[in-house]
């Protein structure tokens, strides 16, 4: 009987856990924003258990931050996190590749490229950011190395949640359905180093892309008149409230400092 209870509290947890991670991943819950433990179990009906070890599960892994009778505060995305995950992305991505090029089954390469091929019309831009992440983790399970999978996969959730923030604050999404298409035929053609490249310069397209929504001003917003500090006005509350302060260390060691106010999103540091 001991078992059996352990096992469904283990699946409740797990369950919590995905679900919760999910809508974190495609900013279903946004950044900068409050959730109430109450609230969130009644929306899985679940018991606060399971969701109380999950919400603790993903404030270890940085998605969330447990404030004291406040409340579950969801990660700003800041220009440093996408600083470090392309960094990332653009050293570690084409020595991916070559590890991958000789272990990639050929009927799941045909399968992306007729995917990318033949878009189906009905797609959304969401599902278009979920094929693009599932062709690079395809690529990247295959590469023999357990210890870059897992790492990779860490990176793709902070990634693809990047991404999902910038769609759905209206802004253009690169459009990179060519250059993995491209960098598929080559695999396909056994070109590993023409392949490589262009993961590459793909790498390179995806982090000016991602960039560009963080240094650009919106239309009809006045400029920021400094670059020390970047202040969202809660014009409920006039109060100032320095809720975060960060150096950035992606910055070469420069002391750019950020400010925001509850639940202001801050958009660049």
């Amino acid at each position: 009987m001991t078992d059996i209870t352990n096992t469904a509290g283990n699946d409740l947890k797990n369950y919590a856990y995905n679900i919760l991670k999910e809508r974190l991943i495609n900013c279903t819950y946004a950044p900068g924003s409050i959730l109430n433990e109450a609230h969130l179990t009644s929306e899985m009906k679940l018991s606060r258990t399971p969701v109380r070890e999950a919400v603790s599960r993903l404030e270890t892994e940085g998605f969330v931050k447990v404030i004291p009778k406040k409340g579950i505060h969801v990660t700003d995305i800041l220009l440093s996190d996408v600083l470090q995950i392309f960094q990332i992305r653009t050293e570690f991505e084409p020595t991916i590749l070559r590890l991958s090029a000789s272990r990639l089954p050929k009927d799941e390469l045909l399968y992306f490229i007729q995917r990318f091929e033949n878009p189906d019309p009905d797609d959304t831009v969401m599902d278009r950011i979920r094929l693009d992440t599932a062709m690079h983790l395809f690529i990247i399970e295959h590469c023999g190395n357990r210890y870059m999978v897992d790492i990779m996969h860490r990176v793709y959730d902070i990634s693809s949640r990047i991404i999902f923030f910038i769609h759905q604050n209206h802004a253009a999404v690169h459009d990179d359905s060519g250059e993995n298409l491209e960098i598929l035929r080559l695999l396909l053609d056994r070109d590993l180093e023409t392949a490589t490249e262009k993961m590459r310069v793909h790498m390179e397209h995806c982090r000016m892309a991602a960039l560009n929504y963080f240094y650009t001003v919106p239309d009809g917003e006045a400029p920021v008149k400094t670059y020390r500090v970047r202040i969202r006005i809660d014009k409920k509350n006039s109060r100032l409230f320095p809720y975060r302060k960060n150096k950035c260390r992606a910055c070469k060691g420069a002391k750019a400092f950020a400010y925001t106010f509850k639940p202001a999103i801050i958009r660049d540091m």
